[in-house]
């Protein structure tokens, strides 16, 4: 609990504090989460430079806790910078090979669906209800599936009682690939995943995890779907019917499609670990990175 984190924060940046001793670095990189918080403030506090990282939206508690502090802030969406003491959009680095994906041109009109290595349930099981409204209003499309463990064999189950074409997986190891297939994504809104989406340009309808810390996850998604790039839904009013007519009426509408592909693809960032690397450098004092 942030109860408990607070009692503890004082021990744990004397302990940071220490490390950082003994490990004298030049700048000290922080990307959230529960570790990140003291080893910054102890930075600060030994007037280390700092970086600060944020994917989110809006910035997670331990990022929230130095973001006055800080030397800088590499952050993924513009509105975020405003947190920061003296934060720059650099977007999320993201692996090329979701780049390299070229717009997709006619073929079989192609469903993505996945939720994270460990499938998302309530997606999955929405996606299950409305197959025959879905079969009925978009024929002849193709699903590829990543339902996780839990739900593989209802998916399998699923998908032979309606005669569907689909690929269903528990995992998905090659992403960029199953991205290159689909004309739509169906998915969560985590920061990778949302950068993901905008560097393959890709569609989607995001259900974002209504759990998320700070509901990061839903203001994730609304940031690509005020420009176009994707329609949200949230988990509490994602129902069967809904979801088939929304996925039907996107894969019947190619120029949709693509003008949403196009507004994803605005907003990636092509050179965000180039650019953070280089802020890193420049906050720390480091006038050669090893190029």
């Amino acid at each position: 609990t942030r109860a408990k984190t607070a009692f503890d924060l004082p021990r744990a940046i004397w302990d940071a504090g220490r490390m950082l001793n003994e490990f004298a670095p030049d700048v000290v990189i922080g990307v959230g989460g529960y570790a990140s918080g003291p080893a910054m403030l102890a930075a600060v506090v030994k007037h280390i430079p700092t970086l600060a990282f944020e994917p989110n939206v809006v910035p997670g508690f331990a990022n929230r806790l130095v973001a006055r502090f800080v030397s800088a802030a590499a952050v993924h969406f513009e509105e975020t910078a405003k947190y920061f003491r003296h934060g720059e959009v650099t977007g999320v680095p993201v692996r090329q090979a979701f780049f390299d994906i070229a717009p997709k041109r006619g073929g079989t009109p192609t469903l993505l669906v996945f939720g994270g290595s460990q499938g998302a349930h309530a997606i999955n099981a929405a996606l299950f209800r409305c197959l025959p409204v879905l079969q009925r209003e978009a024929p002849g499309i193709h699903i590829i599936h990543q339902t996780g463990e839990r739900d593989y064999n209802d998916a399998l189950a699923a998908y032979e009682r309606v005669g569907e074409s689909a690929e269903v997986f528990k995992f998905i190891e090659d992403m960029p690939a199953a991205f290159a297939k689909a004309d739509l994504v169906v998915c969560r809104s985590g920061a990778s995943t949302v950068a993901e989406i905008a560097a393959a340009g890709k569609p989607a309808v995001f259900v974002p995890f209504p759990r998320a810390a700070d509901d990061h996850q839903r203001v994730n998604a609304e940031a690509l779907a005020k420009h176009g790039a994707a329609v949200v839904v949230e988990e509490s009013k994602l129902e069967g019917v809904w979801l088939a007519e929304t996925i039907s009426a996107l894969l019947q509408d190619p120029q949709r499609l693509e003008t949403m592909g196009q507004a994803a693809r605005r907003l990636s960032h092509p050179n965000a670990a180039r650019e953070i690397a280089a802020m890193a450098a420049r906050v720390g004092g480091i006038e050669d990175l090893g190029n």
